[in-house]
């Protein structure tokens, strides 16, 4: 059976809610999201349901080209699973879209975060504590705590994932491709810094490969 690949999307979206966490965790990224594909056109998490609004929030399908994410830093990593629980995982988030009322942002689990004391209700999550949760559904253990303490730092600390890439948004390879919006010289620069966050054994040849192509342009 063929390995797939989930993405785990952490950045700093400046709500509410990640100011919260912020505050207890000290970390730059505090916002976490799980996506399917490395373009992250298909991503979840739980937030903000209106972005202009932030006591209404949910589970929400994102969009990386919303205001929420509008000049955002980001650090993203893929976590390798089987195909059984890839496809497993898909069709946990399409159950939990078909009841999506019935889900709510755990607000108060923040609170309990920050007091380190286990807050759980039922169908509520804040961000980490859904993706962290989803995963270990289906088998996948990333950390060892329970999962209302999860914080989008401890994800990022987790041994099952490998960092593909950390910046800014806007300059991430796979979205720069989809768009087509970026010239020849910010686009090579920006897909070698990704093969060199990936930590390739190839890394020299990544380089001098870049350099060559470079002085020809």
């Amino acid at each position: 059976m063929q390995n797939k690949q989930v993405y785990i999307f952490l950045t700093d979206t400046g709500t509410l809610f990640t100011r919260m966490i912020k505050l207890y965790t000290k970390s730059t990224l505090n916002h976490a999201s799980i996506a399917f594909d490395e373009e992250l056109n298909e991503m979840y998490s739980f937030g903000r349901k209106n972005v202009r609004n932030p006591f209404i929030g949910g589970f929400v399908k994102e969009d990386i080209h919303t205001e929420l994410f509008k000049e955002a830093k980001c650090a993203i990593y893929s976590c390798t699973v089987t195909e059984f629980e890839y496809y497993q995982l898909k069709r946990n988030i399409k159950k939990i879209e078909l009841s999506e009322r019935d889900y709510k942002y755990n607000l108060i689990g923040l609170l309990g975060v920050v007091l380190n004391i286990e807050i759980e209700r039922k169908n509520a999550f804040f961000c980490s504590q859904f993706v962290a949760t989803l995963l270990s559904n289906n088998g996948i253990s990333l950390v060892d705590k329970p999962l209302s303490l999860v914080t989008p730092q401890d994800l990022s600390e987790a041994k099952q994932l490998k960092l593909i890439y950390e910046g800014d948004l806007d300059s991430y390879p796979a979205v720069k491709l989809r768009e087509g919006n970026c010239t020849p010289h910010s686009y090579i620069d920006n897909t070698v810094n990704y093969l060199i966050t990936k930590k390739s054994r190839t890394k020299a040849t990544f380089l001098s490969a870049y350099h060559k192509v470079r002085a020809f342009m």
